[in-house]
């Protein structure tokens, strides 16, 4: 992915939020990075150097005339080398000093040496009224407008001193998720892509459902293969048991958890869409009519009292797939799911004449470690121009980023 082979400079200030540092360096090698640090003083009060150190394997780079250096230009070296700079946790002084270019110990020299070269990340975190001085936000503003820089907004919770509040740093997987987005390449920046995700719950009553077992993985990893590809991504969600990774909102979730739900959310998001990414697991009947109250034993139309056999009343519900297929401008792309336990091949080509699809994601649950509830998936991806391509098992989010680069043509743009 994005992060394998990167070389990735941490820079780290006082704060206390520092203690979730070696958390992300740990992420950041596990993912195939290279990663050097470059802190102030003030920041090894929080996070020890050896730890820093020991996670990293590099020395770090805390002290612009420490005898260990092996030259006084680490400032200089260390954004030449790097692909990429992250600032976490960002204080509410060094935001000041890089607004205004001030550049006075080993962390501020080298962000002022990188930040018109390379990709940096500011993750500011401070107490929330240190956040809204008009002073902070005035110099947040305007390192936002740098070409290179992006800012990473804090979360709002609870803070060191005991309050609620905006001021706390994403977790290390949120500012992860952010070094891919500035390391991928933006081939789909302009695109609005509409994605569903999850499984759909058909209510039989205030208490029972019928629903299935999907987990939304799937649909998340796609989401967040295309926001790190520079789209503007709309998730129609049900059911999910995850949560895409967003750190600058560049994915906005609708939550429809029946079959019609998410039939009118996607009628009502397709007109304004260039692609949509049909991914969720919609229940194909849903029950005829929903009880009001919780249906007791006895209440069901009965079958056979001898063999305790009750029937259920379905009905199909409405097809999203069909009716985008049917609605679809020349100027639109179509990407539906096939999860098949027979016929594959078969079924699938079927299924994307008939819905009129430009590609269809297969999978079969009879493939081991494929299907509901796993990190994994095999897949074939099935193009309406006639080719396809069949991957190995992946990762999901390996396979998510070979569905896209596939079913958008964006193979022969890298």
């Amino acid at each position: 992915m994005a992060l394998q082979g990167k070389h990735i400079l941490v820079g780290i200030s006082g704060g206390i939020a520092a203690y979730k540092i070696p958390e992300l360096i740990r992420g950041l090698v596990k993912a195939g990075a290279e990663v050097r640090v470059a802190t102030t003083r003030h920041a090894l009060e929080f996070v020890t150097e050896l730890t820093l150190q020991t996670v990293s394997g590099h020395p770090v780079y805390s002290d612009v005339f420490a005898a260990i250096n092996a030259h006084a230009t680490e400032h200089i070296s260390l954004p030449e080398w790097c692909d990429a700079m992250i600032v976490a946790p960002a204080t509410a002084n060094v935001v000041a000093k890089m607004a205004a270019g001030i550049a006075d110990d080993a962390l501020t020299t080298t962000i002022c040496s990188c930040v018109a070269r390379k990709p940096i990340l500011i993750a500011p975190a401070m107490n929330d009224k240190m956040w809204e001085n008009p002073a902070t936000q005035h110099a947040v503003e305007t390192i936002r407008s740098w070409q290179n820089v992006r800012v990473i907004e804090p979360a709002e919770g609870p803070l060191a001193c005991g309050v609620v509040g905006k001021g706390r740093m994403p977790e290390a997987e949120e500012l992860q998720e952010a070094l891919e987005y500035a390391l991928t390449p933006p081939t789909l920046t302009g695109q609005r892509i509409l994605i569903t995700a999850g499984g759909t719950q058909e209510p039989i009553d205030p208490v029972r459902f019928i629903s299935n077992y999907s987990t939304g993985k799937m649909g998340v990893a796609l989401a967040q293969v295309c926001a790190r590809r520079g789209a503007e991504v709309t998730m129609v969600c049900g059911s999910m048991s995850v949560t895409p990774r967003n750190p600058f909102g560049a994915i906005h979730r609708i939550d429809a958890l029946s079959a019609q739900e998410m039939y009118e959310a996607c009628i009502a998001q397709w007109p304004r869409m260039n692609s949509a990414i049909l991914c969720a697991a919609v229940a194909d009947f849903t029950p005829c009519e929903k009880a009001e109250n919780k249906i007791k034993k006895g209440e069901l139309k009965v079958e056979s009292r001898e063999s305790n056999v009750f029937s259920l009343s379905l009905k199909e519900t409405a097809d999203i797939a069909k009716a985008l297929g049917q609605s679809k401008r020349p100027d639109q792309k179509l990407i539906g799911f096939a999860l098949e336990t027979q016929h594959e091949i078969e079924n699938a080509l079927h299924k994307m004449e008939r819905k009129n699809l430009d590609a269809i994601v297969l999978n079969s649950l009879r493939d081991k470690g494929a299907g509901f509830g796993v990190d994994t998936n095999r897949v074939t991806i099935i193009r309406a121009d006639g080719n396809s391509l069949e991957l190995p098992l992946l990762s999901k989010a390996e396979a998510a980023n070979e569905i896209i680069r596939y079913s958008f043509l964006l193979e022969e743009a890298e």
